[in-house]
């Protein structure tokens, strides 16, 4: 993502060795670490042909649950500028399929097949630059932060972050001490403020709701470098990004200074995308895909998308979330249109040159073309 060097990169401009599609690896768990009650640290050995990787992407990590393949994307805390090895957090949640089945099955020495990292929540590092990375994470969003906070001190020596997280009580602050030995390391380059929905009676940091008030008063202790030279960026539940972006706009910050990583597809206004979408999708449609050398004509019905379609006839095309975020069922509609469900995942302009997410994806006419990889 961008600002000033965050970026949404357009995939176009990687300098990638040619190949059909994404790589996969079988990686090896190296160890599992409990950081938390219900999070939990997976570190992967590198792979005998390195696997490189930019702090802030993440890995799609694919195992057999209940005899069905099933895939879900973790970004890294690992930083290739300070880590031999690759590490992923994953935090149980109700009812969550991979999230609970890795604490509970996953064994060290276990392989694990991984799709190669993807994501652009990401920026390059230069020794020269300085500038101010305003953080905000709540709970498993901290994960692609540490990578960008170990980064960031380690290759910028006039840098510095500011890290706001929220968590629910003490105990499930994830990567507590870590954070606490990088803030002593570096000292007056990174400040990590508390925030606790149920603090303890000894608690001396700050708790209940991130309101307009408690921002103010934060950002007295934070150092003021302006706009030009800060960066806001924000990592957690939906309803906790809402509300930044909602304190960060009351302070007159421009939306363009402000960048966030979405774990899961938003719902506050699902209600409203979906009545967008009812139109124009009354009929099924025959959509052209193009894929590893190959051509697929798949019928795809009112109200399914191009991937869910494609994966029922058995063709194995590459995708990861499934809602629209992490990019990785990317494909170019070289002919028709195509309506998506969630565009946060692509870049303007991405969307300008016709770049579609299969994943979210309905043909609005019977000439779709897609190309992937």
């Amino acid at each position: 993502m961008a600002f000033g060097l965050f970026r949404k990169s357009d995939k176009k401009d990687e300098k990638k060795e040619e190949h059909s599609g994404p790589r996969y690896y079988d990686l090896t768990v190296k160890d599992i670490v409990a950081e938390t009650k219900d999070a939990i640290r997976i570190v992967f050995e590198q792979p005998a042909q390195k696997m490189a990787y930019k702090s802030g992407q993440f890995l799609t990590l694919i195992v057999p649950v209940q005899g069905k393949e099933v895939r879900r994307a973790y970004s890294l805390c690992s930083s290739p500028f300070v880590d031999a090895d690759l590490a992923v957090s994953v935090k149980r949640v109700d009812n969550g399929l991979m999230s609970n089945w890795l604490p509970d099955h996953l064994r060290v020495g276990d392989k694990v097949k991984v799709m190669e990292p993807m994501g652009q929540f990401t920026t390059e590092y230069a020794q020269d630059k300085k500038r101010h990375l305003m953080m905000f994470a709540g709970g498993s969003g901290i994960t692609p932060m540490l990578s960008i906070i170990k980064s960031l001190l380690t290759q910028e020596p006039d840098s510095i972050v500011s890290l706001i997280y929220c968590n629910r009580n003490i105990d499930s602050i994830i990567f507590k001490d870590e954070l606490s030995t990088w803030e002593t390391r570096y000292e007056g380059r990174l400040h990590v403020i508390h925030i606790l929905d149920e603090a303890p009676m000894n608690w001396q940091g700050y708790s209940g709701l991130l309101n307009h008030d408690m921002l103010s008063k934060l950002l007295e202790r934070i150092p003021d470098w302006g706009l030009d030279k800060t960066t806001y960026l924000m990592c957690g539940p939906e309803g906790m990004m809402k509300n930044v972006e909602t304190l960060l706009a009351a302070r007159s910050i421009p939306a363009n200074k402000i960048f966030k990583e979405s774990f899961v597809q938003g719902t506050i206004d699902k209600d409203k995308k979906e009545q967008q979408q009812a139109s124009g999708e009354a009929k099924a449609r025959e959509v052209t895909i193009r894929y590893d050398g190959q051509e697929f004509k798949v019928m795809v019905e009112p109200h399914r998308t191009i991937l869910e379609t494609a994966l029922d006839q058995g063709i194995d095309l590459p995708y990861s979330c499934q809602s629209g975020l992490c990019t990785a069922c990317r494909g170019k509609a070289l002919s028709g249109q195509v309506k998506l469900d969630e565009e946060e995942g692509l870049s303007q302009s991405e969307r300008a040159e016709g770049y579609v997410l299969t994943c979210v994806g309905h043909p609005l006419t019977d000439d779709v073309v897609i190309e992937i990889g």
